[in-house]
């Protein structure tokens, strides 16, 4: 089964009520004024964008828990959900039950890792499901019950979810799960819910990137290691060199421009402007 994730419900308009929750904070006027405000249209949308970008930067994040957003997930592995369910705060889960939910004729959804079938080994791995489900099947015709018959289930056995998760903590999952280094379900699952969010609402969706993205830290705090073998780190610094620029910055350390750097400055701005390169 097809990994889906559908965007259910959100925040009617969540770039005003982000920005509502804002001004509450930094404004004299009350909620009910910024509204009216908002309303005849004297604050405009591109100014209350500009507004939370302004406020995003300072990392005031508890605004960013009044936008919430509802998704169906379906179609994703038993070890999906078990590193899903390890985020808790800002998120609710509902999840497909192996108890109450029995598969008929011994038959259960699952997924095959891609790596699993570059290996030439799907077939064996559907021989061994086939042969679970059978005596799953068995198991259950004889009487036992689904919540100990599930007990033969695999990991790659597929399961569904509605969430309903807040923006901030929406964040932090994408912060997580969309570096290179999460495992590729669950990469896939939250660029998905990246895609939901960027039909409704893009001013915000942009923000949800790997922690390394510009919208967010903007550099690597995995290993160096990691980040050598990371296939964006070539665009992304490394932690440790802005800790190298800083300390040698603290330190005295920093190199004066030389003259030949100031010639190369003053390179640039000599001849004829006509004939400057597009980039000047």
């Amino acid at each position: 089964m097809a990994i889906q994730v559908t965007l259910l419900s959100h925040t009617d308009d969540p770039l005003r009520s982000l920005y509502m929750a804002y001004r509450t904070c930094y404004s004299a006027l009350t909620p009910q004024q910024v509204a009216a405000r908002i309303e005849d249209e004297r604050i405009p949308r591109d100014k209350m964008q500009e507004f939370i970008t302004e406020r995003l930067k300072t990392g005031h994040a508890s605004p960013l828990e009044q936008i919430h957003f509802e998704f169906g997930i379906s179609g994703v592995s038993r070890a999906f959900s078990h590193q899903f369910v390890r985020h808790r705060v800002g998120i609710s889960f509902e999840q497909q039950s192996q108890r109450y939910v029995t598969y008929k004729g011994g038959t259960f959804p699952y997924t095959v890792p891609q790596t699993v079938e570059k290996a030439g080994l799907t077939d064996e791995m559907r021989d061994l499901f086939s042969a679970a489900g059978d005596l799953y099947e068995k198991m259950v015709a004889a009487g036992v019950p689904a919540e100990d018959a599930r007990f033969l289930l695999p990991n790659a056995t597929n399961t569904n979810f509605k969430i309903t998760v807040n923006f901030q903590a929406l964040l932090h999952i994408a912060d997580l799960r969309l570096c290179t280094r999460a495992q590729w379900e669950f990469r896939r699952v939250v660029a998905l819910m990246r895609g939901e969010v960027m039909k409704v609402a893009p001013e915000l969706g942009r923000y949800l990137q790997p922690k390394c993205g510009e919208h967010r830290m903007g550099y690597c705090d995995e290993t160096e290691k990691d980040w050598e073998e990371c296939p964006i780190g070539r665009v992304r610094p490394h932690k440790t060199a802005l800790f190298r620029i800083y300390d040698s910055y603290r330190k005295g350390e920093l190199q004066p421009l030389r003259e030949e750097d100031w010639a190369a400055i003053e390179e640039i701005g000599e001849g004829d402007p006509a004939e400057a390169p597009a980039t000047w």
